[in-house]
């Protein structure tokens, strides 16, 4: 698997990963992005900015990289990145299907920015689009926010497709969303082609507010797959301005921001292979990469534990976020 890279990797930083949702596209809704994006929100302001993050974080040891369709053109600026940087060959390149991306880069549409679609139809159209952009860097292809109602974990026909993926050498892993993410994560643990597991990664959300998958995360790890932990800073919750006081009297303590505390929780499990940082700003990276040098007594990790909502409420505060 090409998470053997990582296992390789000496560097503090090389199980921290990073994510270009909040870049790949003018519109998120991540807390604050009106402050931490260019005035002018065009393609070629984020395709610099994009850059400016992947190196950034390629020279501070960040061996991860994670893309969608869904994400605008993320795709597109990794790729270009990739392109120009033909002597970096130790990273591992993730992306996601599933989602096709409706806005139009613009950021207040009517209806949603982004359509959910599993179908088979849907993953011959993502695959040969994702093909064209990322060619032979892909590694990991994630079918997107898998819930337990999804056909991709029911679906025969996709099953197929995606072991013959597999065959080729590309990872097939699967994202998870909502308040049923350790349902979906044991669904998806069931699922086989000709008596092998299909799903060799699993990315859910998991930070100090939302830890209702863990158990399942747990036990994904167990059967041999590689966690990938998504919004580990709750879509900017968990960070300066926005981090409850807790966060906020342990993070002076350590003398590092909330974020790179919140982060280094996450670390701290056993079953966690990757933490995503999905900073728009060299300054939010560097601070998130901070995570890896935080050592919390067991006083601290205590006062967190506490912040942790029930899923449902969670989840109910999640969709209410706008889109900036």
């Amino acid at each position: 698997m090409p998470f053997a890279r990582l296992a390789a990797a000496t560097t503090p930083t090389a199980h921290l990963g990073l994510g270009l949702a909040a870049v790949g596209r003018p519109g998120y809704i991540t807390l604050g992005r009106e402050d931490d994006l260019p005035p002018s929100r065009s393609v070629e302001a984020l395709r610099e900015r994009s850059v400016e993050l992947l190196d950034a974080a390629y020279a501070s040891g960040v061996r991860y990289f994670d893309v969608a369709r869904s994400y605008g053109r993320s795709e597109e600026f990794l790729a270009d990145w990739l392109r120009a940087r033909p002597d970096v060959d130790d990273v591992v390149v993730g992306s996601k299907w599933g989602y096709t991306y409706t806005a139009d880069w613009r950021t207040e549409v009517e209806g949603p920015h982004e359509v959910k679609d599993h179908s088979v139809a849907a993953y011959d159209r993502q695959r040969a689009e994702t093909a064209a952009l990322l060619g032979d860097r892909l590694d990991l292809y994630q079918v997107h926010s898998v819930t337990p109602e999804s056909p991709a974990l029911t679906d025969k026909e996709l099953h197929g497709r995606l072991a013959a993926l597999a065959a080729e050498g590309v990872t097939v892993g699967l994202s998870v969303s909502g308040p049923e993410q350790a349902a979906a994560i044991r669904a998806a643990l069931a699922v086989t082609v000709d008596g092998e597991p299909l799903f060799r990664t699993v990315q859910a959300t998991y930070n100090i507010l939302e830890t209702s998958a863990g158990p399942a995360l747990a036990e994904a790890h167990d059967a041999g797959l590689t966690v990938l932990v998504k919004e580990g800073l709750a879509n900017g919750r968990l960070a300066d301005p926005y981090a409850p006081p807790a966060l906020r009297e342990v993070a002076e303590e350590t003398g590092l921001g909330c974020d790179a505390v919140a982060l280094a929780v996450l670390l701290a499990e056993p079953w966690a292979g990757v933490v995503l940082s999905g900073a728009a700003t060299s300054v939010q990276l560097v601070s998130n990469l901070h995570a890896a040098a935080v050592d919390l007594a067991a006083g601290q990790l205590e006062r967190l534990v506490g912040l942790a909502q029930d899923p449902a409420a969670y989840w109910e505060g999640r969709a209410r976020l706008p889109w900036n």
